[in-house]
């Protein structure tokens, strides 16, 4: 009988994705790993004893997959894409913008990157399409990294981003002294509870003001999409039907649509607001008292750590970073770059 490749994979326990890389020189195997399958091919006859022909090696190919819109803090890491890969030799980054909030959109363009890609990088939704999309990538051989928010139960590499329910724990904790004794009415803004970095950061502000803060009250959450006109008329809405707001913690993109109804009302620097990612728009607002504090996570490091790690998947080594430091920037320790 003919020996195929799935009788490989089975002498040299393996995925036949995995045998598919070593026959073919493809790179994201470990050295042992790839002397294994070539010596069960050798034994079952699949290959003689003189090495397999192989493919000329190629530079690596990564995919990063971020979400479209009007979110600052996406835009500088796709900038930073940009800058880093022009200093890489041998790697292409190849960048895909998509609709964030929609599962079965993500799930689509995972599945049409396929075996052609090295490693893929993305920001996406706990959401069992992109769980599934996931889980064939990688059974197809190709590591997949999560980033910024986790998608834990899929298979993927690893995480690289903050801890989001110790920055939520912050938020509420800064809030608090902020705002000092008394009774307060707080509004919470998130882009959507089906990313897991939103719905952990919520967890922790809820969980921090319950421990430390009860006289501090959550008069709801508001997802506005990271959309920066969503999240104004959202704003001017509660600030309207709740003329005692005391703060505004914006989970978050979408800053600039809340700073706006802020300021139309008279209520910048009278209300507490707080929010992430210091980006352009959000030193301004620091600069000029609109927000008070920005919790934020290093873009450059972030994007050094992506191809870092993911150029260590494609060699066979195994994954090797930490939660990335968490920041907090007022108007007076803003960096001068």
């Amino acid at each position: 009988m003919r020996v195929t490749l799935a009788d490989v994979a089975r002498e040299a326990g393996v995925s036949t994705a995995t045998v598919d890389r070593v026959l073919n020189a493809r790179s994201g195997v470990r050295s042992r790993t790839r002397e294994v399958v070539t010596e069960a091919a050798r034994q079952l006859g699949y290959i003689g004893d003189a090495p397999a022909p192989m493919a000329a090696q190629r530079a690596l190919a990564f995919d990063i997959i971020l979400p479209a819109g009007t979110n600052s803090y996406i835009e500088d890491l796709r900038q930073q894409f940009v800058d880093q890969r022009r200093a890489i030799a041998g790697t292409n980054l190849r960048i895909h913008a998509i609709e964030g909030f929609n599962p079965a959109t993500l799930a689509a363009r995972l599945g049409e990157i396929g075996r052609r890609s090295d490693g893929v990088a993305l920001i996406g939704p706990d959401h069992p399409m992109v769980r599934e999309a996931i889980r064939a990538l990688v059974v197809d051989g190709v590591p997949v990294v999560t980033l910024a928010s986790d998608i834990p139960h899929a298979p993927r590499a690893g995480f690289v981003g903050i801890d989001n329910r110790s920055a939520g724990r912050l938020a509420g904790w800064l809030m608090g002294r902020l705002l000092g004794p008394g009774q307060h009415r707080v509004a919470l803004f998130a882009g959507s509870l089906s990313y897991r970095g939103h719905e952990e950061r919520e967890a922790g502000f809820r969980h921090i003001l319950a421990e430390e803060f009860p006289d501090l009250e959550i008069i709801g959450l508001t997802e506005v999409l990271d959309d920066v006109e969503r999240a104004y008329r959202a704003a001017a809405a509660h600030l309207d039907a709740h003329h005692d707001i005391a703060a505004i913690y914006n989970i978050g993109a979408g800053n600039r649509g809340i700073a706006r109804a802020l300021k139309e009302r008279d209520l910048a620097r009278k209300v507490i607001m707080i929010g992430h990612e210091l980006t352009a728009h959000t030193k301004a607002m620091l600069l000029d008292g609109t927000m008070d504090a920005v919790i934020d996570q290093n873009v450059r490091v972030e994007v050094r750590e992506v191809i870092s790690q993911l150029t260590r998947l494609a060699s066979g080594e195994p994954w090797a970073m930490h939660p990335l430091r968490i920041t907090v920037f007022f108007r007076e320790n803003l960096p001068a770059e």
